[in-house]
């Protein structure tokens, strides 16, 4: 039987949104904190998200394995994957370029994820989380560089050791993992080069 979640939800305008998506994202990328706005629209199977889609379709492809919640990777996200870009879900979290955590899901712990290496950092893997918003949670202070002085975000529905999770991926540096936060249409990143504090002090 065809199922109609996996063909259908992609971008309107493929190239056009993807560019657009990518734009939004590079530029959040170099401006840590900065809350960016997806305008492209696409409907992933539930219960992924909007923007988690716009970015899945745009960054995944053929020669990036994704991780999966166990959530996500029983449902029809897979397929929808597979279809639109080519990727392919991997169960190992150590070679996977891309994993997603869908909103309420279990955030695993960083180390856990490839971190790169010396030599090549870039082969690390970018964890896009799906939080309840960028108000509401705990207050975050950003520091580091492309943020002038210092940003404050406080997203709702990160773990409660984020702060922890955060310090220990930033003292890795030049490894460690990039992370792309999302919450409706909207998106910040959080780089491994920015460092990470409990922003109530």
């Amino acid at each position: 039987m065809t199922d109609t979640q996996i063909f259908s939800g992609a971008f309107a305008e493929p190239v056009f949104d993807a560019q657009a998506v990518f734009r939004t994202v590079m530029d959040c990328m170099a401006r840590p904190g900065t809350i960016g706005t997806i305008s492209a629209v696409a409907k992933p199977p539930q219960p992924l998200g909007a923007a988690a889609g716009a970015v899945a379709l745009t960054l995944c492809d053929h020669d990036t394995p994704v991780w999966l919640t166990p959530q996500l990777a029983k449902s029809k996200l897979p397929g929808w994957l597979a279809f639109h870009t080519g990727a392919t879900v991997t169960a190992e979290k150590q070679v996977a370029r891309f994993a997603f955590v869908e909103k309420g899901g279990v955030v695993p712990g960083f180390d856990m994820f490839s971190q790169g290496t010396q030599e090549y950092p870039d082969r690390s893997t970018t964890l896009v989380i799906e939080v309840d918003g960028f108000d509401g949670g705990e207050p975050l202070a950003l520091t580091g560089p492309g943020i002038r002085d210092e940003a404050r975000i406080a997203p709702a529905g990160l773990p409660e050791a984020f702060v922890s999770l955060a310090q220990a991926n930033r003292a890795l540096f030049p490894r460690g993992i990039d992370l792309i936060l999302v919450s409706g249409d909207e998106v910040v990143c959080l780089p491994r080069t920015t460092v990470i504090r409990n922003g109530e002090a």
